[in-house]
């Protein structure tokens, strides 16, 4: 149990997949101007993330690999991963259609996202059993809702702030997120 906990909060701080490995970035600057289509933004990639990889571990391990089709991979999970989100978008569209709008082209976009890609490819990894796959999966998804949730608060700060007119907008967006890898980057260097 320690080891998956562990693996958790390694996953959600120090290997953080926006802040470490840099995947899903597009999204992470384009949705998180407001908190609550961050927050909605967070929890579709946190669904799409952890079903995803556990999905794309089980085919890599019981169809991929024993009928040697390992060069399929790429194609089966982005495959798996297209008709999750579009499952996703039904029922967000369903269930919340501002949710839905605020969200725009970036939901569809979830589909092509590196950092649901790079998960699924991530833990298809032999080195990784379905529930350590499930566990990191699903943490490195919450560390993508934790961090583009505080982004997005930060975001919002300094929109209200008086941030000279060569650094508003983007400019000061990749400042801020630089500073915050900066700062998830120590985490890692505390021998915890």
């Amino acid at each position: 149990m320690g080891e998956l906990l562990s693996l958790a909060f390694s996953a959600i701080i120090i290997e953080n997949v926006l802040l470490a490995r840099f995947l899903g970035v597009c999204p992470f600057l384009g949705v998180s101007k407001k908190s609550d289509s961050a927050v909605g933004m967070g929890f579709a990639v946190v669904f799409v993330i952890t079903l995803s990889s556990a999905v794309a571990w089980l085919l890599y391990t019981y169809i991929l690999v024993p009928f040697e089709m390992v060069y399929m991979r790429t194609i089966i999970f982005i495959l798996v991963i297209a008709a999750l989100v579009q499952i996703i978008e039904m029922f967000i569209k369903k269930v919340s259609p501002a949710l839905y709008r605020a969200l725009g082209i970036y939901l569809p976009l979830i589909t092509t996202n590196c950092a649901v890609l790079g998960m699924a490819a991530i833990v298809a990894d032999p080195g990784y059993t379905f529930i350590t796959a499930l566990v990191y999966s699903f943490s490195s998804a919450v560390g993508f809702l934790f961090v583009i949730y505080l982004f997005s608060t930060i975001r919002e700060k300094i929109a209200r702030g008086d941030v000279p007119k060569a650094f508003q907008g983007v400019p000061i967006a990749l400042v801020a997120a630089g500073i915050m890898a900066m700062i998830f980057s120590r985490f890692g260097a505390l021998n915890i």
